[in-house]
């Protein structure tokens, strides 16, 4: 939903503040990618042929990531990242569905109307 008018929409947060829509966004997916709450994880085959030793280290690395910049992060919702771990090169991406993961959600920022799907991937498996 990029450059559309929900992006100047913003919540008002408990203590009345209004918040960045965009960063609405961005703690809901920080929740999935670092807490794996509120959503779904997909790990690709690519990812799975790393081996068991692998897998956990992947896994870490997402979670820990905080490499983000305007270019890797131009929307502010840190729904995208691009790393390296054990030599292999590794992207992730949350996608935003409807609740029955049959369309796009109508509102990321709602997590009542969303479901949350963090894909990590081999980057040549893009």
């Amino acid at each position: 939903m990029a450059g559309s008018e929900q992006d100047n929409f913003a919540c008002k947060g408990d203590n009345s503040t209004t918040i960045p829509r965009s960063s609405v966004i961005a703690q809901l997916n920080d929740e999935l990618r670092c807490r794996a709450r509120d959503g779904q994880l997909a790990i690709t085959s690519g990812i799975m042929d790393l081996g068991p030793r692998a897998v956990p280290a992947v896994l870490e690395a997402v979670r820990s990531f905080d490499q983000f910049s305007p270019n890797n992060n131009p929307y502010g919702e840190r729904d995208f990242g691009a790393l390296t771990v054990l030599g292999h090169r590794i992207f992730w991406k949350i996608d935003y569905y409807d609740r029955n993961l049959q369309f796009g959600s109508p509102d990321p920022a709602d997590p009542a109307v969303t479901t949350r799907v963090l894909t990590i991937m081999l980057a040549g498996e893009y």
